[in-house]
């Protein structure tokens, strides 16, 4: 295969080989060809990089840039009401996920104290207790619940509330503005409208705390002066969504995807000891932030192919993940199988900095789900459960169980 490969509509978003699996689209891509000429909707021929070598080989060279105001970042969906962009997108202060080396190092720096695994481990008992308790609330209700609303979205939530020195009586506020931030066919108005709503609510929040700082990590960054209200306000904007919505997203789907496993599921209830390997297992069988986007400063060889400086490329961490080329079987879900490589946090100076916090969140609230409920399951069919498919982040809306 050696032609442009046209997809008119952006990339296929369509589960069509099951709720777990990546669309057919990248899987065939991937075998075929893991780095793809891409016509975007706009017009632009870009790359879209599938397989686990040239994944890792893209996300580890800093010639593919991060940042959004080097050029065009070229969006490949279709997303309604959104005009073809003129120019780059300008740099939001303090958004280090969209820097590059030195500026990225410099903010990045500042927060590798606040995660590292030691601190991390310390806190292994308080969010062990916050799981138990939202477990407790919910075998208290009558079923069925929706697991999404009960367990998977508040565990996170009040976890991150608590590390950054948010209040968490507001965070119905800040999880409506971030779930809808993170809908892929937003308005462009409406897009604006919700990140001014939450800089606006955070630059408020971190100007509090530069007056009276607390024992948290917004208080602790607030006391060094050298950064502005305005970076404070980019990093807690990227703490925040970063820190409840993929783990809200991996409890729920990972519970979904056990429940359709029972065979594997049976393994964990019987071997608990397995819970911490099964949570690597899930994390590169789902991969909920797949889609990342680079741009190429300078023409790049990746696998045999040359990426065009100016182009956008774009990399699928769940593809990569289901590579067979890396990972046996890999479109099956093992227990027992040790995941360690997978790419579900990124990879290279872009890593994700929480991978500590979410691998101890999920280790609580696997192994306490599967032993409070020993007889867990779906309330409705599994072809009715609703998909993310429409937003940045992949995962289950809602996930009616019943006991």
């Amino acid at each position: 295969m050696t032609q442009t490969v046209p997809i008119p509509n952006g990339l296929p978003t369509d589960r069509d080989a099951g709720p777990f699996d990546p669309p057919t689209g990248f899987t065939r891509l991937r075998e075929s060809r893991p780095v793809c000429p891409l016509v975007f909707p706009d017009g632009h021929e870009g790359r879209l990089v599938t397989g686990y070598d040239e994944v890792r080989q893209v996300l580890a060279d800093t010639r593919f840039s991060s940042r959004l105001d080097l050029d065009i970042i070229h969006v490949p969906y279709l997303t309604p009401g959104m005009p073809a962009p003129t120019e780059p997108s300008p740099q939001m202060p303090g958004l280090f996920i969209s820097m590059d080396p030195p500026d990225h190092t410099r903010l990045r720096r500042r927060l590798t104290g606040a995660f590292t695994v030691k601190r991390m481990k310390q806190l292994e008992e308080h969010i062990n207790e916050i799981a138990e308790r939202h477990l407790a609330e919910m075998a208290r209700l009558t079923p069925p619940v929706d697991l999404v609303k009960e367990f998977a979205l508040p565990v996170p939530s009040l976890v991150i509330c608590e590390l950054l020195g948010v209040p968490y009586e507001d965070r119905e506020t800040f999880q409506h503005n971030a779930a809808r931030f993170m809908l892929k066919d937003i308005e462009l108005d409406e897009k604006i409208a919700v990140v001014g709503a939450l800089n606006g609510y955070l630059a408020e929040l971190v100007t509090r705390k530069r007056a009276e700082p607390g024992e948290d990590i917004l208080s602790d960054l607030a006391r060094q002066d050298d950064l502005s209200i305005e970076e404070l306000t980019g990093i807690a904007f990227l703490l925040l969504l970063a820190g409840h919505e993929t783990t809200a997203n991996m409890l729920g789907l990972g519970a979904f995807a056990l429940l359709e496993h029972h065979e594997q599921m049976a393994e964990l209830r019987a071997n608990p000891d397995l819970v911490p390997g099964a949570v690597e297992e899930l994390l590169r069988y789902l991969t909920v932030a797949d889609v990342f986007y680079r741009y190429a400063t300078e023409d790049i060889e990746v696998g045999g192919e040359t990426i065009p400086k100016g182009s956008t490329v774009v990399v699928s961490l769940l593809s990569a993940n289901r590579d067979p080329r890396r990972f046996d079987e890999p479109d099956a879900l093992d227990v027992h199988r040790n995941a360690r490589g997978h790419m579900a946090f990124g990879h290279g100076v872009h890593q994700c900095l929480g991978q500590q916090l979410a691998r101890l969140e999920m280790r609580a609230g696997f192994a306490g789900l599967l032993r409070r409920f020993p007889d867990l399951r779906l309330a409705i069919p599994a072809d009715e459960v609703r998909l993310r498919t429409d937003m940045n982040i992949y995962g289950v809306h809602e996930l009616p169980v019943t006991w």
